[in-house]
């Protein structure tokens, strides 16, 4: 991230559309019928932690996070993390995961969950959910069912359904 001036700034609910125009980009129609998508129509994501990545007023990055339950454990729900193509490969994904992982243990959220590649997201220090512990509405591989601790040991006898945790969204 050298050569670029990188800024990572909390969303605004005046940036909706352009986070929608670059998820559209950089996803495609098809993100629709992701099984993270499933829990993101009935619930919003949280706005505080939830971030933006600019290179002066270029919105390049985004990613977000939602409330959810893991059978009776609140977590996050991260994503869609999302980069604009020419700036792959340059540090802005893992700068808005650092971020978003930061500011989530900060205000005393100890578990984030996600459907994602293990080898990119391991580094920032995601991994495996054991097959048939949890599950998600819609097909999912568990290959790509992760989990991060943001303290020790709270992943630990995880299981269950993960759904909206609708008592956190109404206390926000």
């Amino acid at each position: 991230m050298s050569d670029l001036s990188l800024t990572i700034l909390a969303e605004t609910a005046n940036d909706a559309q352009a986070i929608e125009r670059l998820t559209e980009r950089t996803f495609g129609p098809g993100r629709y019928a992701l099984s993270a998508y499933r829990l993101r129509e009935h619930i919003d994501h949280v706005l505080d932690l939830s971030f933006t990545a600019r290179i002066g007023t270029l919105m390049v990055g985004s990613v977000r996070q939602l409330p959810v339950c893991i059978g009776d454990t609140p977590a996050l729900l991260l994503g869609p993390l999302t980069v604009e193509p020419p700036f792959r490969d340059r540090g802005v994904g893992r700068a808005l995961l650092e971020r978003a992982l930061q500011d989530a243990k900060a205000r005393g959220h100890r578990l984030v969950v996600l459907v994602g590649d293990e080898a990119y997201y391991s580094r920032v220090g995601f991994k495996r959910i054991p097959k048939g512990t949890v599950t998600m509405p819609g097909p999912v591989d568990p290959a790509r069912l992760l989990v991060c601790e943001l303290v020790d040991g709270a992943a630990e006898g995880i299981a269950g359904a993960i759904r909206p945790d609708w008592a956190f969204a109404r206390a926000v």
